[in-house]
């Protein structure tokens, strides 16, 4: 398939295709003439994509379950049952971090504290600059 139909099929701009191959989450063929040539199986992959950047989950979590997979060839059932495991786990630690991230917000939102940077109840004495700027207490332990 060439780039445009690749395009056309997945629903996005023949730019994104390119962006995503240049990201090694698919690949392409050259012809004589250096025109990108796609297997069909690009578009499962492409539709991995898609679902995953709609649930906001980084290209490189998908690209390392992606470096599993055969990239010249349809992956076989056997395959898909071996990622979908591996995205499970993937899928897992995202909603700990959320479930989490949860419990933080509903802790600081209930504490009934007025103003954030004297909070004593989250961050007593600001203790936690001590560990790095950024939001500590929402960064998954270390």
């Amino acid at each position: 398939m060439t780039v445009g139909e690749v395009a056309r099929r997945a629903g996005v701009a023949t730019s994104a295709v390119r962006f995503y191959e240049a990201q090694g989450l698919i690949s392409a063929e050259r012809t004589a003439g250096n025109q990108r040539r796609y297997r069909r199986h690009v578009l499962r992959r492409l539709s991995l994509v898609l679902t995953a950047k709609r649930l906001g989950i980084p290209l490189a979590e998908l690209a390392e379950v992606f470096a599993t997979l055969p990239e010249h060839r349809m992956p076989s059932k056997r395959d898909w049952e071996r990622i979908s495991r591996q995205w499970a786990a993937h899928l897992a630690a995202r909603r700990r971090e959320i479930e989490r991230l949860e419990r933080e917000l509903t802790g600081c939102i209930g504490c009934g504290c007025l103003s954030l940077q004297r909070c004593r109840v989250l961050n007593p004495g600001d203790e936690l600059a001590a560990q790095g700027a950024g939001p500590r207490r929402l960064i998954p332990d270390e």
